[in-house]
């Protein structure tokens, strides 16, 4: 058997859709699992709307992703000469013509079919047409004759027919002398050895027309797996309306990228009833007999819940790197704060997105405390300056802060106050973070050090 070769071809006239990163994903698990090897080619053959922003917001994404590629970025732009070479193959062996019908025409022949209840499709009048008007004209494929149908068995839908009267002579040259998607994705999935295309199932219906110009160029076939597309809550195909498409939009408000690969793997894929897998794991059970014929429906609760599972069990120190962006871009200069990793520890059991922990994390790095005025009014009254000054010898006299020395501190200021732990615990959680909830109030100490934690208690003593 040869070895596997697959491919992922987006188009840079956007950013990379969610839908795309999942085709993406299974082409690339796919090759990982059978040592084959992972295409990325740039489909930009659209000129007016592909751009250079658009690109590298497909391979930023991509890296964020952790999809490498064996071979690409590959650019259609760069092929134009080998698209027209083989244009003029189909022409000289008569199986593509030119076609000099006006749009104009082609409307008036769609409109009329419409009428008479045939199909509206190109009807074959330059078909034999032997004189060469100057005129504009495109260059049509021949559907081949003596042939009813094309079948190929799809390795996720199974067997396809579809009867060559539902088809017409596909344009494959536009009047501009640019060659079309069907010719040019045939030819360089065939010049690339693509031997299986893995691809979303709105391409299924261009599926029987390039099999006929593989077939018209003497390529063999590839095996086709078309992917069922991604659907809103609303069971309707997934757009902006449903919330954030790009997958960088998911970097920007703080998800992990493992927590969206696991997520999109799911979406449509299933290995019993598990739901966590790391990359190596997804690599290693992935196959196409287990990917659903139906529509995935994209849940952002269950990405949210995976992507705080990602943050509770991630490596704290890479976390702490990751989230020095979101807190940079508050103004925050993590260099004159706290330990990275103490904060990331403290705060991981309660946030769902780096975006949150970002917002948590925010009152560690303040230089002087703004206290919430519900908060301050409940919290800092006259009557605490007792309990603040018995804090403050007790907290200076703790020769370190750990849990257990920090307990046993505690231990005496209550006893000293005659408070509970929650008594004196919420007036302190106020003065070190500004508002009512936070992390447990031995994690805020140990994180904040025992200099910041005073410094804190004494400016609260300036306020009662």
């Amino acid at each position: 058997m040869s070895q596997l070769r697959v491919r992922f071809a987006p188009s840079p006239t956007g950013y990379l859709h969610i839908g795309g990163a999942r085709t993406a994903l299974f082409n690339y698990l796919l090759a990982k699992q059978q040592a084959g090897i992972f295409v990325l080619r740039i489909e930009d053959t659209d000129v007016e709307r592909s751009t250079q922003e658009s690109v590298d917001a497909i391979l930023d994404a991509m890296e964020w992703l952790g999809f490498s590629c064996d071979e690409g970025p590959i650019y259609q732009s760069e092929r134009f000469p080998m698209y027209k070479q083989k244009v003029q193959q189909l022409l000289a062996e008569g199986k593509a013509y030119k076609c000099y019908c006006s749009p104009e025409e082609l409307t008036a022949k769609r409109e009329q079919a419409m009428k008479e209840g045939r199909k509206p499709k190109y009807d074959g009048t330059c078909r034999e047409r032997s004189d060469q008007p100057d005129a504009p004209y495109v260059i049509r494929f021949r559907l081949p004759e003596g042939q009813e149908e094309t079948t190929f068995v799809d390795k996720i839908k199974g067997p396809i027919s579809v009867r060559h009267e539902e088809l017409d002579d596909l344009i494959i040259q536009r009047t501009d002398g640019t060659p079309t998607y069907n010719l040019v994705v045939v030819i360089d999935d065939a010049e690339m050895g693509i031997n299986l295309v893995i691809r979303g199932d709105d391409h299924i219906n261009n599926t029987p027309r390039q099999i006929l110009l593989y077939q018209a160029l003497g390529y063999q076939v590839p095996d086709f797996a078309h992917v069922p597309m991604i659907l809103g809550p609303d069971k309707k195909r997934l757009s902006k309306r449903h919330g954030a498409t790009s997958v960088m939009a998911y970097q920007e408000m703080g998800y992990l990228p493992e927590a969206l690969v696991n997520y999109l793997a799911r979406l449509g894929w299933s290995c019993g009833d598990e739901e966590i897998f790391s990359m190596a794991e997804l690599i290693e059970k992935f196959s196409l007999e287990n990917v659903g014929r139906s529509a995935g429906v994209f849940n952002p609760e269950k990405l949210l819940w995976l992507n705080s599972h990602y943050i509770k069990t991630g490596d704290a120190k890479r976390l702490a790197e990751l989230l020095t962006p979101f807190l940079e871009q508050k103004g925050i200069d993590v260099t004159k704060g706290p330990d990275m990793v103490a904060v990331v520890e403290s705060l991981r059991e309660r946030a769902t997105t780096l975006v949150e922990m970002a917002e948590g994390a925010a009152f560690y790095f303040a230089e002087e405390i703004v206290y919430e005025e519900k908060a301050q009014k409940k919290f800092l009254k006259a009557e605490q300056a007792e309990l603040f000054a018995t804090l403050v010898a007790e907290l200076e006299a703790c020769p370190e802060f750990t849990e257990e020395k920090l307990e046993a501190a505690f231990a005496v200021i209550m006893e000293k106050s005659g408070l509970k732990f929650g008594k004196v615990a919420q007036p302190l959680r106020v003065v070190l973070t500004g508002g009512t909830a936070s992390p447990s109030i031995y994690d805020v100490l140990q994180v904040l050090g025992k200099e910041r934690s005073l410094q804190r208690i004494r400016q609260a003593q300036g306020v009662l």
